[in-house]
């Protein structure tokens, strides 16, 4: 990648230097009465998060650590953005970064000094008071309009201010390299511009699958909708040696060999789509063979495994069955590569966690370089409790690895590249 990175710039010196590092802090909060998490509180000044706000996985703020700290340690004045959620435009508490302040402080081992704003005069003033190694976090990016803008001049605008508060700028924010926005896409054009060590990683490692990857090449999809996936089926079918496909997007791969699916969650509009991918194909495509039937969506509802080709019509599949776990276990044991994006089931609820369990714990044991492809496949290692360092890497962005893979232009990689 023709990219200067984070090396480069420390190579030039940062002492006394504001970066402006954009990172995805995108973390899921949940949102529970009685006093905030201590992860909440402990280096953010009190106000303007709701009560009871808790960060359930914090992931993504680990993963920009090693480019924070190293720009800390070598006297950057370090002034963090980034998105929560999606607001409209204008504040909303409820998006508030402030608690990812809290935890960010803590993780770096200082506090770290919070902007009430994005561009405006708490962000002027935060980032002007800065000592060297010292760091900022400016409030929600999509606070303003002009972030998320389809209108360039509004974007530019925005971007205009925000490189303001800067004199170089760190993209260490994969999970939104897919998105033209005006902190990913437009701020490079303006100031001196590098890759962090997390966006240099994951296209690195994404490099590895899209050029020659050792063979046996398993990918393993899941997820709830065939279509939010088609692009990357239609790249990967003609490379990979096996695909194996789960969640609730099977259940319209098994509708279109004839099967009944119950109330399981189908794309009808899909199911010849699906039928042409498999008649192209053929062999490449393993689906499941049991699958865990329930009464109702719901973390205690009746349930019982069934074969694929049984699915009562009064009833709908949550998850794949063990049959099914041992058949992609014994593909995943032959595997010298594997790629896995999407949940087997509603991993969320323990009675329908054991396929996307069964499967995550063969992909650890296959010798094998896996990569997990963000999303909803990297919460479920971290909800389950299985050792994230067993896999070969875990991907920050779900989006971004899939788009990757397709081999669309990614805007916050071209901004690099210029």
């Amino acid at each position: 990648m023709t990219i200067r990175n984070l090396d480069d710039l420390l190579a030039e010196g940062v002492s006394g230097r504001r970066v402006l590092v954009r990172a995805d802090l995108n973390v899921p909060l949940d949102k529970q009465s009685g006093e905030m998490n201590d992860h909440d509180s402990a280096s953010a000044p009190q106000g303007g998060a709701p009560d009871g706000v808790r960060i359930a996985d914090d992931g993504r703020i680990r993963a920009v650590l090693p480019t924070l700290s190293a720009l800390v340690q070598a006297g950057a004045k370090v002034v963090v953005c980034s998105h929560l959620g999606r607001p409209k435009g204008a504040p909303d508490p409820q998006f508030s970064l402030r608690p990812v302040a809290g935890r960010l402080g803590e993780l770096l081992g200082a506090p770290v000094h919070f902007a009430e704003d994005t561009v405006g005069d708490s962000a002027r003033s935060t980032v002007a008071d800065l000592a060297d190694g010292q760091v900022a976090l400016l409030e929600n990016l999509r606070f303003n309009k002009g972030e998320t803008s389809k209108d360039d001049a509004e974007r530019g605008a925005f971007a205009d201010q925000l490189a303001a508060l800067g004199d170089a700028y760190v993209d260490d924010a994969f999970g939104a390299v897919h998105r033209k926005h005006a902190s990913v896409h437009d701020v490079p054009a303006r100031l001196p511009h590098y890759a962090g060590r997390l966006v240099l990683r994951e296209v690195e490692v994404l490099s590895r699958l899209t050029g020659e990857p050792e063979r046996p090449y398993v990918v393993v999809l899941g997820g709830s909708k065939v279509s939010d996936k088609l692009a990357v089926i239609e790249a990967l079918l003609p490379t990979v040696d096996r695909l194996l496909i789960g969640g609730g997007m099977c259940f319209t791969f098994l509708k279109a060999q004839g099967h009944e699916v119950g109330t399981s969650l189908l794309e009808k509009d899909m199911v010849e789509t699906c039928r042409n991918l498999m008649e192209r194909a053929p062999g490449k495509i393993m689906l499941p063979v049991d699958v865990v039937v329930a009464d109702a969506f719901a973390p205690d509802a009746a349930h019982d495994t069934v074969p694929a080709d049984g699915i009562p019509s009064h009833r709908l599949g949550l998850d794949i069955g063990p049959e099914t776990v041992a058949g992609f276990a014994a593909a995943l044991s032959q595997a010298k590569t594997v790629f896995w994006n999407g949940p087997m089931g509603v991993f969320e609820m323990a009675a329908f966690a054991n396929g996307t369990r069964g499967v995550a714990e063969a992909i650890t044991k296959a010798d094998a370089f896996s990569v997990v492809g963000g999303g909803d496949s990297a919460a479920a290692v971290r909800a389950l409790g299985l050792d994230e360092s067993s896999f070969g890497h875990i991907s920050t962005g779900g989006g971004a690895s899939l788009e990757y893979l397709e081999g669309k232009t990614l805007p916050g990689i071209a901004a690099l590249e210029n």
